[in-house]
């Protein structure tokens, strides 16, 4: 096995890297750190296919790395973050909170689970799912069955940096409110795992009229980027969603 055949798996361990870290930053309530490595990751993810097709190398190994890697970094992580959003809109901590030290034998002696948090994990769960049916569906090589799980990542972390960064009344009310957040969960795991078809940002030509569709929508993502900043990201996923709605015997 030649050198150049280990490049994109390594850049595919890079993206489970960068995964990984976030996770922990989520699971510390750092919210800006795991969306910092998260994008890493996602940037990583685009790049091992890139590579394994300039290379020439795809091989089933690949396949199945790159659907572990982004179980983690666009399944777990985005998963983590909701259930701590949700906490924080019921009032809580976490989904368990220990009310006693741990004792000398290593047991703790109280505790305490809110169960609403971990409607949140249903995303991990939803994303799994979804990966395990892309590797077995040959049709998606140029389209998109549900909603892919880095887009869907991308949409749950803006809601934190939108709390972050942007401090607008109306949007923090509706982003820290429980049934805002169930709703939207409930709606991406659906989202993941719908038959509706999605096209997908590769071109065979630069023409418009082949590309239309994916033309129109770098141009009004980059305008509302401009305008909304982490605000637009919800919009530019329901966006995508909508176009594609509308293009559907085009997407093939």
């Amino acid at each position: 096995m030649s050198l150049k055949q280990h490049i994109p798996n390594a850049v595919t361990l890079l993206n489970l890297f960068s995964g990984c870290i976030a996770l922990i930053f989520a699971v510390h309530g750092n919210f800006v750190g795991a969306a910092f490595f998260v994008f890493l990751g996602i940037f990583f993810d685009f790049f091992d296919g890139l590579l394994a097709r300039k290379l020439n190398v795809q091989s089933p190994l690949g396949i199945q790395l790159d659907s572990l890697a982004d179980l983690v970094t666009s399944g777990v992580v985005p998963g983590i973050i909701m259930m701590k959003l949700i906490a924080l809109s019921v009032g809580v901590n976490d989904f368990i909170t220990f009310e006693e030290s741990w004792t000398a034998t290593m047991k703790w002696t109280s505790f305490k689970v809110f169960y609403t948090p971990l409607i949140g994990l249903l995303i991990p769960l939803a994303s799994a799912y979804r990966l395990a049916k892309f590797n077995l569906d040959e049709d998606q090589q140029t389209y998109f069955k549900g909603l892919p799980v880095p887009a869907n990542t991308l949409l749950i972390l803006s809601l934190p940096l939108i709390l972050e960064y942007q401090n607008n009344d109306l949007m923090n009310s509706i982003i820290i409110n429980k049934w805002f957040l169930i709703g939207l969960t409930l709606l991406s795991c659906y989202m993941l795992n719908s038959s509706v078809k999605l096209f997908a940002l590769k071109f065979n030509n630069w023409s418009f009229k082949n590309n239309a569709t994916r033309y129109i929508f770098l141009i009004l993502s980059i305008v509302v980027l401009v305008i909304l900043q982490f605000a637009a990201i919800p919009l530019i996923i329901l966006l995508y969603i909508l176009l594609s709605i509308f293009d559907q015997n085009n997407i093939n």
